[in-house]
């Protein structure tokens, strides 16, 4: 697609050294920068910082477009080069935050061990009567995840919202804390 009149005035505009001229190609392309990033991005955070980089990079390396190519591809090629150095680092920082978690597993599984070990079988009595004791709804909610029930299919199951059933269960925790410090205290 040809560049309107308008985008072609604004690049050479940008290019004489008028910088706020560029705010017309943002005006013009946000769109199409945020709908394109966003395609592949989920988090409305990620997008909005990552379009504003698109622009930036735009902005710098205005000097290197071709005016006879279109202004809108090669926003799209800034953009896919962006979202391809997100996902890598993304990615590096995921199996960086794992490798971490393994070391610390690593170092503290002897100790959790003998926690566990020492836990006795009054405190988890204490525990499974404090749960005897929860209202219905919320026992219920309770045993479902002991289960490994997820809690969409409880929500469905019990014709309520996500949201309810995680309110339920953080309430049945809280109670829960209480009852069983109060049982072992």
């Amino acid at each position: 697609m040809p560049d309107s009149e308008t985008t072609k005035q604004a690049i050479r505009q940008v290019l004489a050294g008028d910088r706020d001229a560029f705010r017309v190609l943002v005006r013009e392309y946000r769109l199409m920068v945020r709908s394109y990033v966003g395609s592949q991005l989920h988090r409305s955070d990620e997008t909005e910082d990552l379009s504003q980089e698109v622009f930036m990079n735009a902005y710098r390396s205005l000097d290197q477009f071709d005016a006879n190519a279109d202004f809108g591809a090669w926003l799209r090629g800034i953009a896919r080069n962006k979202m391809l150095m997100h996902f890598r680092t993304t990615q590096r920082r995921r199996q960086r935050e794992n490798e971490f978690r393994e070391e610390v597993t690593r170092l503290l599984e002897h100790d959790l061990e003998k926690i566990f070990a020492s836990q006795s079988d009054f405190a988890i009595a204490a525990l499974l009567r404090c749960i005897g004791k929860l209202p219905d709804r919320m026992r219920y909610v309770v045993r479902a995840g002991l289960d490994g029930t997820k809690a969409a299919s409880l929500a469905a199951e019990l014709s309520t919202s996500l949201g309810a059933i995680y309110n339920l269960n953080y309430r049945a925790n809280s109670m829960l804390r209480q009852c069983v410090e109060e049982e072992i205290g």
